[in-house]
């Protein structure tokens, strides 16, 4: 299927021929569905911190001395954050006012009705007055396509090809701060060193590098003296080694007219590789859209803190194990018990059926190998209705059965028991995460050792009017993830913000 012409494209790009062999297997058969056994809840999977253990937390976590990098999401371009205004500039030159008939929270209607509420009001009249038009003339003549025109296109505010982290986000009374912004301002409050230095590392698109710099030289120094830190910020790509091959309906390569194999971006699950060439001790993980102003980062920043606090509390308890298990004494069976009810009962691992307890060597190789590896303590916020993620126990590979992140497209909803227990699910994932990367000897994990390959996906997509199948690694905080161990954590539904769509920011909790 492959020529030799495709193995030089291959070569060029880093991507190996049995990578794409593989994965053109995955789009013939499919990726299996995930064994979920029972949604995560408090009590039985996720932990409900009382207001003492928070302030314990926080202060276990001041004696944290080593590196902490905040890991940022931030590659991706707002178009879908303005898609009602996108829908109403194609429909409204034929239906007229009409287009306005869904007037719900996240409609265009609601976008107008609104619109000196944003935090580029102001930055949208002075453009359109350098354009010698009036924001006002503009909606008495119910001129909507001018006004998105300016918004979102490139020859005015470029609002619908811009990153998310370049958007202003939050209207202060002197100010107007991108989310790129205030996630430097939230991290110099929780991720700060012991020497005061912030260290922020975003992926981006190339195409956005030159717009993160320039906001850097514009607000850094000021964010700097103003929370007396060093602020370090650094960027990566998605590497285009973790593209995924796109094919037809036949699941046959797609080619250009060229002749060559089209590929397609592999979803966030990609950035593992990213995440893994960081040299840092401990990581906190946030998407860009999900930041608070000013007046709600208090609690934010509480509990960041006390989810570092408590990882550092696991992973001494998970590191005092294995300097017995790995040490060159052969510890006694009545440890390795004593370890294996640790594994059960504080990290919800579950042995799989056909462990032989009674054999010290294997339960001892057993205990080594699920704790020697990553960890990552979850928030996890109560679930509002919002799509995406959330936390399930599920049986690995190997037979045990641990706790995880799953998508809803990981289950398979055509079963009535699998359609039950997501139903039952009670938190979503709201992307809070701190996790420790460095083993009992202070080395770094290779994360790329951890993932769990069966966890991709495959979806079917629209390109220049023909349909195609792409298909997306496993997510990074999902199976890119799988084999860390996990503990989930209940968090304040204040600590998440999320701006998905542009009439997000009218909430509440976008107002400074």
């Amino acid at each position: 299927m492959l020529t030799h012409k495709d193995e030089e494209q291959l070569n060029a790009i880093g991507i190996a021929k049995g990578k794409v062999e593989l994965q053109l297997e995955n789009f013939a058969k499919g990726f299996p569905f995930l064994n979920v056994i029972k949604p995560a809840t408090v009590g039985d999977g996720i932990i409900r911190l009382e207001l003492s253990e928070v302030d314990d937390l926080v202060e276990l976590f001041k004696c944290f001395e080593g590196t902490i990098t905040k890991f940022v999401p931030a590659s991706g371009a707002a178009t879908r954050m303005f898609q009602n205004l996108h829908t109403l500039s194609e429909e409204f030159p034929t239906k007229g006012m009409e287009s306005f008939s869904d007037k719900g929270t996240d409609s265009a209607w609601s976008f107008f009705e609104n619109l000196d509420k944003f935090p580029f009001y102001e930055e949208l009249v002075a453009t359109l007055n350098k354009m010698g038009l009036n924001i006002k003339n503009l909606l008495e003549q119910n001129d909507y396509p001018t006004i998105i025109d300016v918004i979102l296109n490139s020859h005015a505010l470029n609002f619908g090809s811009k990153p998310k982290g370049l958007l202003p986000f939050h209207k202060y009374q002197d100010t107007i701060r991108t989310a790129f912004e205030e996630h430097i301002v939230e991290g110099a409050q929780y991720a700060r060193t012991a020497n005061n230095a912030v260290n922020i590392h975003l992926t981006i698109s190339p195409e956005h590098k030159t717009g993160f710099e320039k906001l850097c030289d514009d607000v850094l120094d000021r964010y700097a003296t103003l929370h007396g830190v060093k602020i370090n910020i650094t960027y990566s790509e998605q590497k285009k080694s973790t593209d995924t091959i796109a094919v037809d309906l036949d699941n046959q390569p797609l080619r250009n007219d060229d002749s060559k194999l089209i590929f397609r971006p592999g979803g966030h699950g990609a950035l593992v590789e990213n995440l893994n060439e960081l040299n840092d001790e401990l990581i906190f993980i946030k998407n860009i859209d999900n930041v608070a102003p000013d007046r709600l980062k208090p609690q934010t920043v509480l509990y960041k803190k006390a989810l570092a606090g408590l990882l550092m509390s696991y992973q001494s308890l998970i590191f005092d194990y294995l300097s017995q298990l790995m040490g060159p004494e052969k510890p006694s069976h009545e440890f390795l018990l004593d370890a294996l009810d640790f594994t059960i009962n504080e990290l919800c691992v579950l042995p799989p059926a056909g462990l032989n307890t009674a054999d010290s060597k294997s339960l001892c190789e057993y205990l080594t190998e699920k704790l020697n590896r990553p960890i990552r303590v979850c928030g996890m916020v109560k679930n509002t209705g919002e799509p995406g993620g959330g936390p399930f126990w599920a049986t690995n590979r190997d037979g045990s059965i641990s706790l995880q992140i799953v998508e809803t497209s990981q289950i398979d909803l055509s079963k009535p028991k699998e359609k039950a227990i997501l139903e039952a699910s009670t938190h979503f994932n709201p992307v809070d995460l701190v996790c420790g990367v460095i083993n009992l000897y202070g080395e770094k994990f290779d994360l790329l050792r951890f993932r769990d390959p069966d966890t991709g996906f495959i979806s079917t997509k629209s390109k220049d009017g023909k349909m195609l199948k792409a298909q997306e690694l496993p997510g990074l905080w999902n199976g890119a993830m799988s084999d860390w161990n996990t503990i989930f954590v209940e968090v304040p539904s204040a600590t998440f913000s999320p701006v998905k769509t542009v009439n997000d920011l009218l909430r509440d909790e976008h107002r400074s």
